[in-house]
């Protein structure tokens, strides 16, 4: 079918498309990259992973951490060393364990104490019951650095040891050590990544040896201004940025900025072929795709806000700074994006460069056909699109338990191992220490209490400084499991009780299962709000009531899909020990706003067509305009969004994996067949209670109503 382009000598479309606004664009562009360049490189150095940090002021293990801070002697890290033998420890091993322990208290002599007491001898080095592994632990202050700064020293110095005789190096400093280590040069690997995979793919999208090149300038752009701009929110208004808020914020500036950049390059290589002039057809390509491309940035924006109800300070942090990327990726690909194409004219598409003809002729294609065969199919499509989607949610049945701290790593470190070995040899101390701080003259009142207590291994009355006295809790379980977790409960319920005590229960798995018990409290109401954001951006964009709320009906439905299925490839596949506890919202959050996105772009096109073609042609020609831009847009975020697998953390795995599954469901199959059907099957009542979805004869035109199949041009 040949469709008439428009005149050569077409009148400029207004201001916007005179030869000085581009320049001017990228002029003003490259004085902010001046700006924004040196700030960007400081937002390493405001992010944190304390608990401190990220946990409520409000929450029990806050409040125990802020004042372990403030007191003589508190604000130290844990290690433990654990020695063992498997035949039994020898004499000189024992000798070795207590050199090493005089040796490292003289180089670190703050604080430093055993965890289960002194032995008979007056010793801090405390044997086990089978007598073979030897123990002690090292308080070492903050002021010799942070965790990951030391756990390596402490190891090295105990390498001089007896043929046979291992050692773990574990404890809550450890596991921070660790953990930190892991987060170490993270964002350098996430962006490079990053880079490499969008380069790939737009360089497979449009076979071009040029062309990649201007999306991902312009995406670079918007990233240095993301993180120039987070660091400005940080120094200015104290949001929590840790190094997993870090990561996402460069995956979600590529991702996003790249499908906005498909999405306009589509618009505008089809107006070059009715445009003479690159500034005019750049212009209808502003005018065609940006309203679909701001609401999509709205969803998200407003969708990520929603966050900032939650009390979890790395949560509710994620909201602006998710906010800030997504917006600097906007303005970036409407502004600069456009303005270079603009200057590079025509040849940046070479070799397959868009040529302006009076008769252009537009071909059915692959998403053509697909979208007939849908329309002849309706129910088919639609029951079929739902039987796997139903399929793959049956993977929520699987194991979505949350998972521990000592299972995030991918390959366990010797802090993780370390605690194996303490569990075997000293079942006493299998659980991380608890701390209790209560007041001096109640004391002896709750340590009694807290000995008593079901779960508890041991209690030990430690220093009493600044009004307050410390007591050490060690329970019987493992850390972070359910027993454990209980038996804090119940630890926290037997002092509370104490008048006048004062008493607060704080530690490491407490700090855990308080940001469980925080997270789980956010999800029941940032789920809510975001889904009736996400539906309010909808009705306005559409001008539509059922529209949206069939569309928010696939999203949700697209997300217990992957869900499930990806619990299933964590539980059987890849053997992981469960869901961490920030993956279910995370992933709701960017699979609703993210995955609705591609709804609104078929969906926003669809309604422009219907206005001439009716409900089903609109559909169908929206298919066949958009199938292939929105799948290689969904393609690329997520593949941007897989580059988290990468990573060596159970947690970013799983985010990553979820959310790049979840995309391309809904790319590919949400969007591409089971919209379309149920379009179909609803006919123009989709778009009610809007004027198309009124049967013909009640519009201005007084056309006569028609079936569905058989709608009339609608005039706009």
């Amino acid at each position: 079918m040949a469709v008439n382009a428009a005149p050569s000598g077409e009148a400029p479309a207004g201001r916007l498309a005179g030869r000085w606004v581009p320049w001017l664009v990228i002029g003003l562009w490259l004085v902010l990259a001046a700006g924004m360049v040196p700030l960007s490189g400081k937002l390493s150095s405001v992010t944190t992973d304390s608990a401190v940090d990220t946990l409520p002021a409000s929450a029990e293990s806050t409040k125990v951490a802020v004042l372990d801070d403030r007191l003589p002697g508190g604000d130290s890290n844990t290690f433990v060393f654990v020695y063992h033998r498997a035949g039994g420890m020898t004499d000189a091993d024992r000798a070795t364990v207590e050199r090493h322990y005089n040796t490292l208290a003289k180089r670190y002599p703050p604080k430093a104490t055993a965890a289960a007491g002194e032995d008979d001898e007056g010793s801090p080095t405390s044997p086990s019951t089978d007598r073979k592994a030897m123990m002690f632990t090292l308080d070492v202050s903050t002021a010799y650095g942070a965790p990951e700064d030391i756990v390596g020293p402490l190891r090295d110095a105990a390498k001089d040891r007896p043929s046979g005789l291992q050692l773990d190096v574990t404890g809550p400093g450890a596991i921070d050590g660790d953990m930190d280590a892991v987060f170490d040069g993270i964002d350098v690997q996430v962006l490079l990544t990053t880079i490499v995979v969008v380069t790939l793919l737009l360089i497979l999208t449009y076979r071009s040896p040029v062309l990649w090149i201007i999306p991902l300038v312009a995406v670079g752009a918007a990233a240095l201004t993301a993180m120039g701009t987070v660091y400005l929110l940080v120094k200015g208004f104290g949001i929590v940025v840790n190094d997993q808020n870090s990561a996402l914020l460069t995956i979600l500036v590529f991702g996003v900025g790249t499908d906005y950049a498909l999405l306009l390059i589509a618009r505008y290589r089809e107006a070059l072929h009715h445009h003479e002039n690159v500034r005019v057809a750049m212009v209808h390509a502003l005018r065609g795709a940006a309203p679909a491309i701001v609401a999509s940035a709205a969803t998200v924006v407003a969708g990520l806000l929603c966050l900032l109800v939650a009390d979890l300070n790395s949560t509710s942090g994620l909201g602006p700074i998710g906010a800030a990327g997504i917006l600097c990726a906007l303005v970036a690909m409407l502004t600069l994006f456009p303005a270079v194409l603009v200057v590079l004219g025509r040849r940046i598409f070479w070799p397959a460069i868009p040529r302006f003809s009076t008769a252009v002729e537009e071909k059915p294609g692959l998403w053509g056909r697909l979208g007939t065969a849908i329309s002849r199919r309706r129910w088919v499509a639609t029951l079929g699109s739902l039987g796997v989607l139903g399929v793959l949610a049956i993977g929520l049945a699987g194991n979505t338990g949350a998972l521990r701290e000592q299972d995030q790593f991918l390959s366990a470190p010797e802090s993780v191992t370390g605690f194996t070995v303490l569990r075997q040899h000293f079942p006493e101390l299998g659980g991380q220490p608890m701390t209790i701080f209560t007041r001096p003259a109640h004391q002896e009142r709750v340590l009694d209490i807290v000995k008593d207590t079901r779960g508890v291994a041991l209690a030990i009355p430690e220093q009493t400084s600044g009004g307050w006295a410390n007591i050490s809790v060690f329970p019987k379980d493992a850390p972070d499991t359910v027993a454990e977790y209980d038996t804090i409960k119940r630890v926290r319920t037997a002092v509370h009780a104490v008048s006048g005590a004062e008493a607060i229960v704080g530690g490491p798995s407490a700090e855990n299962l308080d940001t469980e018990v925080t997270t789980s409290r956010d999800e029941k109401l940032v789920v809510p709000l975001v889904l009736a954001v996400v539906l309010i951006v909808l009705g306005l964009l559409l001008r539509a009531i059922l529209a949206p709320l069939v569309l928010m009906a696939t999203v949700i439905v697209s997300f217990a899909a992957a869900f499930g299925g990806s619990v299933f490839v964590f539980d059987t596949i890849l053997g992981f020990e469960g869901v961490d506890y920030s993956v279910p919202l995370l992933a709701f959050l960017f699979l609703v706003a993210l995955g609705v996105d591609y709804n609104i772009f078929l969906a926003s096109r669809a309604r422009e067509e219907t206005v001439r073609l009716g409900t089903r042609e609109g559909m169908l020609k929206a298919l066949s305009a958009t199938g292939g831009v929105i799948t290689s847009a969904g393609l690329v975020l997520a593949a941007t969004f897989a580059v988290l697998a990468t990573l060596p953390l159970v947690m970013l795995i799983e985010v990553g994996f979820l959310v790049a599954f979840g995309v391309l469901l809904d790319a590919l199959l949400v969007r591409s067949i089971l919209v379309p059907a149920l379009t179909l099957l609803i006919g123009r009542r989709m778009w009610w209670p809007s004027r198309l979805s009124r049967p013909a004869a009640e519009l201005p035109d007084g056309q006569q109503p028609l079936a569905d199949d058989e709608e009339p041009a609608l005039q706009r």
